[in-house]
């Protein structure tokens, strides 16, 4: 499959344990699917790409039987984490997928809900954090966001849920940009990504999707997560820290 992660890196956290287990269980040999097996209460197995039905769409072949199919690559691998994850926000956006093709079939273009749903499940990520932080966030204001309100972060937890968002960073790079849900991670969560997971998943309809409720975050400006962000003028990067243009309104992605 190529290139390993550090599991050691904060942005793996949420998936780094499950991640270590499937890559022991490669490294004896077994099959992505075969070695992505690890957890009974996942909704889905994991079956090879080749299972896929010919004609038939991806998701709808998941909402069908039950199956993800996958292929030996990086991708495939965060796509399973993700899973193992976070299973019911998963099976949620699976759902929604297939709701949308059942009523609009599977065309070249996908449509507002479809595209949202893609993104969310490729490069999404999740914040839980003070209101100060949001603000700045929201507002791209990224000299507060990082320096002037820098030591609340350690009130914070941004954690990545998608998958191609996770694979971009096992060969870090400044711009890798995660689509930040702004919807606020409620603070009474604390830690237990069990909990994220229902609540997202209880969250997450086409309506709210369809809106595009994401805001921008470079993820390698969060504190503690790149070395080279401990000097201020990282963050004089416009080329990544854009600045919000006069123009464009606040909930715009």
């Amino acid at each position: 499959m190529g290139l390993s992660p550090d599991w050691n890196e904060p942005w793996f956290a949420p998936v780094a344990p499950e991640g270590r287990a499937v890559a022991q269980a490669l490294a004896r040999g077994e099959t992505l699917p075969q070695a992505l097996q690890l957890r009974g209460q996942c909704p889905v197995r994991f079956v090879p790409q080749a299972d896929l039905s010919p004609g038939t769409a991806y998701e709808q072949f998941i909402f069908d039987t039950g199956q993800v199919p996958t292929r030996e690559n990086l991708h495939d691998f965060f796509n399973g984490l993700c899973w193992l994850r976070f299973p019911l926000t998963k099976q949620r956006l699976n759902q929604l997928q297939a709701t949308e093709i059942a009523r609009a079939g599977v065309r070249e273009v996908r449509g507002p809900v479809r595209d949202a749903l893609t993104l969310f499940d490729e490069n999404a990520a999740l914040l839980q954090a003070p209101e100060p932080l949001w603000d700045a966030l929201t507002g791209r204001d990224w000299q507060r966001l990082f320096v002037t309100l820098r030591p609340l972060w350690t009130q914070a937890r941004l954690v990545l849920f998608g998958h191609a968002l996770l694979e971009k960073l096992v060969t870090p790079y400044k711009s890798i940009t995660a689509h930040v849900l702004r919807e606020p991670v409620p603070m009474d969560l604390g830690d237990d990504l069990a909990a994220w997971d229902a609540w997202l998943a209880q969250g997450l309809s086409a309506p709210v999707l369809a809106a595009k409720p994401f805001t921008p975050l470079p993820v390698l400006g969060v504190p503690g997560w790149w070395p080279a962000n401990d000097d201020p003028t990282y963050y004089a990067d416009a080329g990544v820290f854009r600045p919000r243009r006069p123009d464009v309104p606040l909930d715009n992605p």
